[in-house]
């Protein structure tokens, strides 16, 4: 059964189970599913490394800890940040009941049907203005949109961010997730205090600051 939460009027979360099950009749959420099931948990010819295209959609799938909500008829960037906020705080009590060994595997997917399908601008903005909050609790937030220019790491020409309904993501932060903490001094070391406790405090901020600024110039 969905998840919900008894303090707001957001919308419930399904599972994947929950959907294959035909308890919510939601086209928009069985295109992601779909989706999320043929290209994320898949390699492909343009990825520019083996293994699938988020190696934590497969597992999350398999163990049924992949939720997906949908928020029809919202476009207005504060209203779905507020409602970004309190997903932090149901993924928090989603990961703490299960084991700690598939908390890593938690994700929450905010299908956004009603945002421009034409035009990612809307949507980057909105991830980058709630990234940090979620950095700083250990959380990974990714927006995914038709048309989004995101490049893949490994090869620049591949765009692995798009999917067929704009949408923002949410997983646990792993230590994998350093590249995507590098365009901020304070998303690195948010990652870095999780990643690197023995290191001092002062050698940590040392650190984000040389990375985010890049090797001297020469």
């Amino acid at each position: 059964m969905p998840s919900t939460d008894p303090g707001h009027d957001d919308p419930p979360l399904w599972s994947a189970a929950d959907i294959d099950a035909g308890l919510v009749d939601d086209e928009r959420l069985r295109t992601v599913l779909a989706w999320s099931r043929r290209f994320l948990t898949a390699g492909h010819a343009e990825l520019g490394r083996p293994g699938p295209v988020c190696p934590y959609a497969g597992p999350s799938l398999r163990r049924d800890l992949f939720r997906l909500s949908v928020v029809p008829g919202v476009v207005d960037a504060g209203q779905v940040a507020g409602l970004l906020d309190r997903c932090r705080e149901r993924f928090g009590h989603l990961a703490a009941a299960v084991p700690e060994r598939d908390a890593e595997l938690v994700a929450i997917l905010v299908v956004l049907p009603d945002f421009d399908h034409d035009d990612s601008g809307p949507l980057d903005d909105l991830q980058r203005s709630v990234k940090h909050r979620f950095v700083s609790d250990g959380l990974m937030v990714g927006q995914f949109h038709p048309r989004c220019p995101e490049p893949g790491l490994w090869r620049r020409s591949f765009r692995p961010l798009r999917s067929p309904v704009p949408l923002i993501a949410i997983r646990r932060m792993m230590a994998g997730d350093m590249p995507f903490m590098l365009r901020s001094e304070q998303h690195l070391a948010a990652y870095l205090a999780r990643f690197a406790p023995q290191l001092p405090a002062r050698i940590r901020d040392q650190l984000s600051a040389a990375a985010v600024q890049g090797p001297p110039a020469g």
